[in-house]
């Protein structure tokens, strides 16, 4: 897990088969003969191949997802897991079916506790969505269940587990992914003696579904934001710092977020232990602390599969030079550096830190973003150059003492979703730290804004968080609005810049 450098999310190929089957072989130990024939996955490929993904962790295969489409009416409820594969056939697929049917999951043990059956399960459910079918379903293995056989019927076992009387790793997954056990079903999977051949269906309804004969089915692209305002609180170290982020990637992502967004300086609080010190002494100190933190962060953006933007950092360059910066930790490994370009002139004089230089928008799976820090947004030429580099939503972490300040970061953020015709999330940090200089009190009220026109809230406030107080702020935003907006808007920002007579660019 140390040396993660890449996860993706991919279909599977035939090419893969060998990989797969030992990959089978080594997550199933109890069973060592229960792995899928080569004929057997062509058949699933060749009949629904959207619906067999694989995760690749450095491009070794690490869990594995199969499914088919099925008739649900048409199910009895009493079927097997043979009867639910035609006998291993699989001719019981039928793509004209409502539901889909979960055949296999698995995840090998070297890489379980990061979350990714979660991730296939999150694959199937935005495939549900984007087939428009009813939902999911599946037969779910109880594995402890042997141990209480003598006492409890499948269903009473079945209510303590949900009562969180009884742990079951299989069946506690399953519902803290949303799914609803309906029955159970007996003599399920041959060979399964954990569960002594029982198993619960387990459903899943997509609440997008429009029968078809209804109305089509529109895809749009909803991004989710989960905006954190941190509360400034002393931290005796680094781990209890962290816990606490964790907490709030975990609430946020329990909301399938696809972005976490974190306040500039939210690790501030480590500098108490060297109140002691000269302001530019602690945070350099405090600089010391942000390699392990990116660290960190890359590793929940990739166990909670939530982009993470990780607010600011101090930073000290290798020609020691102090900057202030923030790394965009995306879910499948990768990460971005950004830096803040205008440092405010307190940060100047007291810290004795400098500007970046650093500019760009970045690709992530929902599009197009740009992160500007703080003050850097009360400059219009900044945003207007992610703009022209594409950009749909803009990230403005920030860190200010006073509502005179906050109203300036603000405003001046507010403008720029006009402007830029896109969503503008900003997030700040409350409350108050008595024992570290130059950091003593916060003002904050986190906001989503949209441009001003009639498919946006006339007030250009899409959500907001209750001023100075610690809360999480959930906001979806669509993305194919602003792409409506810059070809139909009732004026357009973008497009009606007088090219003729100005230009800008960047040096």
């Amino acid at each position: 897990m140390e040396d993660i450098e890449n996860i993706e999310l991919a279909y599977l190929s035939l090419d893969d088969y060998q990989e797969l089957k030992a990959a089978m072989i080594e997550s199933y130990s109890s069973m060592p003969d229960s792995y899928w024939r080569e004929h057997q996955i062509e058949t699933l490929l060749k009949q629904f191949p959207e619906g067999q993904v694989v995760i690749k962790i450095n491009n070794q295969i690490a869990g594995c997802a199969l499914s088919i489409i099925v008739d649900y009416n048409k199910l009895d409820d009493a079927h097997t897991y043979k009867d639910i594969t035609g006998d291993y056939t699989f001719n019981t697929h039928n793509k004209n079916g409502d539901v889909i049917y979960g055949v296999e999951v698995f995840v090998k043990p070297e890489f379980r506790g990061l979350r990714l059956g979660r991730r296939l399960y999150d694959y199937r459910k935005e495939l549900c969505e984007r087939l428009n079918l009813r939902g999911l379903a599946f037969g779910g293995r109880i594995p402890n269940y042997h141990k209480f056989s003598s006492e409890l019927s499948p269903k009473e076992y079945i209510d303590k587990v949900k009562r969180k009387e009884i742990h079951d790793p299989v069946l506690n997954f399953q519902i803290s992914n949303d799914f609803h056990p309906t029955r159970v079903l007996k003599n399920y999977l041959e060979g399964d003696s954990n569960s002594e051949d029982y198993a619960v269906l387990l459903e899943w309804d997509n609440i997008y579904y429009e029968k078809k004969e209804i109305k089509a089915a529109t895809t749009k692209k909803i991004v989710r934001l989960g905006l954190i305002q941190w509360q400034m609180r002393p931290y005796n170290d680094l781990d209890e710092l962290m816990q606490q982020a964790e907490y709030f990637v975990d609430a946020v992502s329990g909301y399938r977020s696809d972005f976490a967004l974190f306040p500039e300086f939210f690790n501030a609080p480590l500098m108490a232990k060297d109140n002691n010190l000269a302001e530019p002494d602690a945070i350099r100190n405090l600089a010391k602390h942000t390699a392990e933190i990116v660290q960190r962060f890359s590793k929940l953006a990739i166990s909670y599969n939530i982009n993470i933007i990780t607010g600011s950092m101090p930073e000290i360059a290798e020609d020691g030079h102090l900057y202030n910066v923030g790394y965009l930790c995306r879910r499948d490994g990768t990460t971005e550096r950004y830096e803040k370009l205008h440092v405010t002139p307190d940060e100047a004089k007291v810290w004795g830190m400098e500007g970046g230089y650093k500019l760009e928008a970045f690709d992530t799976d929902c599009g197009k973003i740009g992160i500007l820090i703080c003050y850097d947004s009360e400059f219009p030429e900044l945003s207007r150059l992610l703009a022209d580099q594409g950009m749909d939503i803009l990230f403005v972490p920030f860190l200010t003492d006073t509502q005179n300040g906050y109203s300036r970061v603000r405003h001046c953020a507010q403008a720029r979703a006009i402007e830029n015709e896109c969503y503008v999330a900003i997030a700040g940090s409350v409350g108050n730290l008595p024992k570290v200089h130059n950091m003593d009190i916060q003002f904050a009220q986190s906001m989503v804004f949209t441009p001003c026109d009639f498919a946006f809230p006339a007030n250009g406030i899409k959500a907001e968080a209750t001023p100075n107080t610690e809360m999480i702020l959930i906001a979806d935003v669509d993305i194919d609005l602003l792409r409506n907006l810059n070809q139909f808007g009732s004026v357009k920002n973008l497009r009606d810049r007088r090219k003729d007579i100005f230009e800008l660019r960047k040096k």
